[in-house]
C-alpha cells in the first residue's frame, strides 16, 4: 500500500492575521453602513448597538465598543490572550471604519430590502475572514466560539437563536417591512457561518 503523505499544517504568520483582521473588518463594516443607510438591524451584539443608535444619539461604532468591553474577560479566561487581542483590534477596526465609511460612500438611492440581504452577506464574509484568523467581533461570537470549540455547538446555529431573539426585540423600533428584511438577513448571514465555519473543516 502506498503511503499517504498527510499534509503539513502551517500556520498563519503575523502579517496574514493583520491583512485578514484588516480585510474583515472593513467587510463587515461596509455591510453596517449599508444596514444603518437603510434603517434596519441585524442580530448578536452588532444588533444591540443597532438599537442604541437608533434609541440614543450615541453612534453605532462606540456602542458597539462599549457594549463589547465585558466580554473580554470571558475571551481571556477561555479563549486566551491571542484570540483576545485580535478580537480587540477587530472590534476596534470596526467601529473605526463605520465612522470612516460615510467620509467616503454615500448611497442616494438604496433599495431597504435588498441592502438589508447583501449588507448581511458582506458582514458573513467578513466573519468568515476573522473567524479563519482566530478572531471574532466580540459579545456573542465569542460566547458561539468557545461553545463550538467545547461541546461541538456550531456558531452558526448558537448565533441564529440570539440574533433572530434581538432581531425580533426590535419590533418597536423599526417598520414591519424592515424588521422582516432584517430577520431575513440574520438567518442569511448565519448560514454562511454555519456551513462555512464547523470544528475540522479547516487545517489551520
Amino acid at each position: 500500500m502506498d503511503n499517504v503523505v498527510q499534509p503539513t499544517k502551517v500556520p498563519h504568520s503575523l502579517i496574514e492575521d493583520a491583512l485578514a483582521i484588516v480585510l474583515g473588518t472593513l467587510m463587515v463594516s461596509f455591510g453596517v453602513m449599508m444596514l444603518k443607510q437603510a434603517g434596519a438591524l441585524t442580530g448578536s451584539t452588532a444588533g444591540i448597538a443597532f438599537l442604541i443608535s437608533y434609541l440614543t444619539h450615541l453612534s453605532f461604532g462606540s456602542a458597539f465598543f462599549l457594549i463589547n468591553l465585558p466580554f473580554y474577560w470571558l475571551a481571556v479566561r477561555r479563549m486566551g490572550w491571542e484570540f483576545t487581542i485580535k478580537t480587540f483590534c477587530a472590534v476596534g477596526l470596526v467601529s473605526l471604519f463605520t465612522h470612516l465609511h460615510p467620509m467616503f460612500i454615500h448611497f442616494s438611492a438604496l433599495n431597504p430590502f435588498y441592502a438589508t440581504l447583501f449588507g448581511n452577506v458582506v458582514m458573513g464574509i467578513g466573519f468568515i475572514v476573522l473567524f479563519r484568523h482566530k478572531a471574532s467581533l466580540g459579545g456573542i461570537n465569542i460566547l458561539a466560539l468557545w461553545l463550538q470549540d467545547r461541546i461541538g455547538l456550531r456558531a452558526g446555529k448558537l448565533q441564529m437563536a440570539v440574533d433572530t431573539c434581538v432581531v425580533l426585540a426590535s419590533l418597536f423600533v423599526v417598520s414591519l417591512p424592515i424588521l422582516l428584511a432584517s430577520i431575513a438577513g440574520a438567518v442569511i448571514l448565519n448560514l454562511i457561518i454555519a456551513m462555512n465555519h464547523r470544528p475540522g473543516r479547516y487545517m489551520v
